[in-house]
């Protein structure tokens, strides 16, 4: 759990050099930010280093470049930072992350200001937890703290490899809210807990639904993985998206879901359509109807119903995936209602990353929210009650 772990209000980091790890894995189209979030998400801890004196040394990786990549460097992201901090970031511009302009950059550095250096993808060794890359970015700081929720599930040199060089290690604010919310919602929920599942495959969930099996009170499952449970329950689900070597998962877990008294619910009705696009010709069926030559892309208006009832009487929601195709405004409905009935939550809400807070975000609901998640892929690890290698790493209080 984060909350023993030591956080940067522990420290003090007045004319210390701190290496700061950022989520700066923001959206480019030609060469231009499309989405800041992560960035403005990491502020409150950057600006508390810079308010306490720190010499404050930024470092993020950026997409999955093989090798130096212009089109992934961080040189947008100093520009869009020194606007919102109101004061210039230098950016150290080597290929290799750790050169001349960063060394020279940090030796100049004084207490409050700040560097950030290349995309640390640009060395192969990142990624591979080389001990020889973690040393040379520890070698550029006296203290290491980690605020990358979104990487903390990768154990590389610069989430978890510098922290074996560095004497005094943190979490930021970030970090400490996004487990802070994960960790309590999971282990120890007000209730009812409720958890809802989307998206489109059963495979990347298995581990997430047998362990919230053990701790909800409600599991609603939607999205594309809710037909490999309908044929779990012998109905014919069409050209739907189908996991055929998951079906007996399915079963067990509705099995257990009985065994645990939990109240498992799936899509009574389905918005089912000719073909997968975005003009296909669409219906909606009883989901123990749906057409041999159809298939489904969005819970109906009965589940909905139905699912925003369970929701609305909780006072703890995690969302994690969308309903249907949200992206296609015809399959969109049942990711909408979800999205409205999380609003009217006496409780706490929690948006695990990924897709549902780009559907809560595109929908405008992000300020009704409790928390949005910055990290899918962590996000969903902590909720299969897997310990995070970036956060183990932190030292404790």
């Amino acid at each position: 759990m984060v909350n023993n772990k030591r956080s940067i209000d522990d420290l003090n980091v007045a004319g210390k050099r701190v290496l700061l790890r950022c989520d700066f894995n923001v959206p480019m189209e030609d060469g231009k930010i499309t989405d800041d979030v992560r960035i403005t998400a990491a502020l409150p801890t950057i600006k508390k280093l810079i308010a306490d004196g720190a010499k404050l040394i930024l470092c993020s990786h950026m997409g999955k470049p093989k090798g130096v990549d212009e089109t992934k460097s961080l040189a947008p992201v100093a520009i869009r930072l020194s606007e919102h901090l109101g004061k210039k970031v230098i950016f150290a511009a080597d290929n290799e992350v750790v050169g001349a302009n960063a060394r020279s950059a940090i030796e100049t550095l004084t207490d409050g200001n700040v560097v950030l250096l290349e995309n640390t993808r640009f060395r192969a060794e990142e990624t591979k937890n080389d001990p020889a890359f973690s040393k040379e970015l520890a070698e550029l700081a006296d203290i290491f703290v980690i605020d990358a929720f979104g990487t903390s599930h990768r154990a590389h040199c610069s989430t978890v490899g510098v922290t074996k060089f560095v004497s005094e290690t943190a979490v930021g604010y970030l970090m400490q809210k996004e487990i802070q919310f994960l960790g309590n919602a999971v282990n120890n929920p007000v209730r009812p807990f409720v958890a809802i599942l989307g998206g489109a495959k059963v495979s990347d969930k298995i581990a997430v639904i047998n362990n919230l099996l053990e701790k909800v009170d409600t599991l609603i499952i939607g999205g594309g993985m809710a037909y490999t449970f309908l044929a779990a329950k012998g109905y014919e689900v069409g050209q739907s998206l189908l996991e055929a070597d998951k079906i007996g998962y399915a079963k067990e877990m509705m099995q257990k879901a009985v065994d645990k008294g939990v109240n498992l619910l799936l899509p009574i009705d389905t918005v089912v359509a000719t073909h997968f696009g975005r003009d296909a010709e669409f219906k909606t069926v009883d989901s123990d109807a749906i057409p041999s030559d159809w298939q489904g892309l969005d819970i109906g208006e009965k589940t909905r119903e139905l699912f925003a009832n369970a929701i609305k009487s909780a006072k703890t929601v995690i969302w994690n995936g969308p309903m249907g195709v949200f992206e296609f405004e015809n399959f969109a409905g049942g990711t909408i209602a979800v999205a409205q009935a999380l609003t009217s939550v006496d409780g706490t809400t929690i948006i695990g990353g990924g897709d549902s807070a780009a559907a809560v975000n595109i929908l405008g609901f992000a300020d009704k929210m409790t928390h949005i998640s910055t990290g899918g892929g962590a996000s969903l690890e902590y909720l299969e009650g897997k310990i995070l290698p970036g956060v183990e790493a932190i030292a404790n209080k």
